[in-house]
């Protein structure tokens, strides 16, 4: 006999002297996870929305004053209401997701709402980055076609560092600037969402897929 197989009738003979977990005792463990995760997804969401609204306080005075001289100031705040109302039914959803998971008492039913909590999560996701990116392309189009009155504002709001440009490299300087913080932040915002969500979604894959070997 080799030494592999001596090594494969040592762990079959070990895996029979451990308990043998039944499936009233593994059931409600997953349970207990799955809640967990979806319970983790929601305050995660009510964090970031915070965050959100928190900056939109601390927008510099500058800005707000290019913002306002632009025309955008009602834009930006109906779009923020718009926004953030959906962003409260996107918690919505995930409290009420949380809510069926604790009250799940069977496997089907919880593998059905594991996989409705992970397509929420992923609309969610879908949702904040598109809207980001399409915000992003729409203000600066509009800049873009209103660069003139855009100068003229930046050249009074930083008379320190606009003064000295002209126009034509103004608006180069701008809008590379523009496209490079933009990529740069669609490509944080990502990331955190892969790291946070993709974390949870992952850990709630890991549980259905428990589930599934039950099931059969």
């Amino acid at each position: 006999m080799d030494q592999l197989e001596l090594l494969k009738q040592q762990w079959q003979a070990r895996e029979q002297e451990l308990p043998k977990l039944s499936f009233d005792e593994i059931y409600p463990m997953i349970l207990k996870k799955s809640s967990s995760v979806v319970k983790w997804i929601l305050i995660a969401s009510v964090i970031e929305i915070a965050i959100w609204i928190g900056l939109n306080f601390i927008m510099p005075e500058s800005s707000k004053t290019i913002n306002q001289g632009m025309g955008l100031s009602r834009v930006f705040t109906l779009v923020n209401v718009i926004h953030y109302t959906i962003f409260a039914g996107f918690i919505y959803l995930f409290y009420r997701n949380y809510q069926a998971i604790n009250s799940t008492d069977t496997i089907k039913e919880l593998m059905r709402k594991i996989l409705k909590t992970r397509r929420t999560v992923r609309y969610f996701v879908y949702y904040n980055i598109g809207t980001s990116i399409l915000i992003l392309i729409a203000v600066n189009i509009y800049y873009y076609f209103n660069k003139e009155l855009l100068y003229e504002l930046m050249k009074s709001t930083f008379t320190d560092g606009f003064a000295e440009l002209d126009m034509a490299t103004f608006t180069s300087v701008f809008f590379v600037s523009q496209i490079v913080v933009g990529i740069l932040f669609i490509g944080f915002i990502a990331l955190i969402y892969y790291l946070v969500y993709g974390l949870m979604l992952r850990r709630l894959k890991r549980n259905y897929v428990e589930l599934k070997k039950m099931e059969v």
